[in-house]
């Protein structure tokens, strides 16, 4: 699987075949292709929820910086691992 570079114009949307639950404040997930399990945390929940429909990385730090104590660049410093590992895992599709 190759790995796409993830810019502020990269669109961004969950792939199906996911289980996701909100558990004691957190968001988990399991993936029903592999039987991975993940626990993607709070912050990680709010990022899973925004790709529910495809939404540009830009688009996603804007709602994000208006929700937490993070200025743009470093919030986009910290969702591209992320967002990459999600990618990487097959969780997401990156474009």
């Amino acid at each position: 699987m190759s790995i796409t570079m993830i810019t502020m114009d990269s669109i961004v949307s969950q792939n199906q075949g996911n289980i996701a639950s909100d558990m004691d404040g957190e968001k988990v997930m399991l993936s029903i292709a592999t039987g991975n399990y993940y626990n993607i945390g709070k912050v990680g929940g709010t990022i899973w929820d925004l790709m529910a429909q495809p939404i540009k990385v830009k688009q996603m730090i804007r709602i994000l910086t208006g929700q937490y104590s993070v200025d743009q660049d470093q919030c986009f410093s910290d969702i591209v691992p992320f967002l990459g590992r999600l990618s990487r895992d097959g969780l997401i599709t990156i474009r």
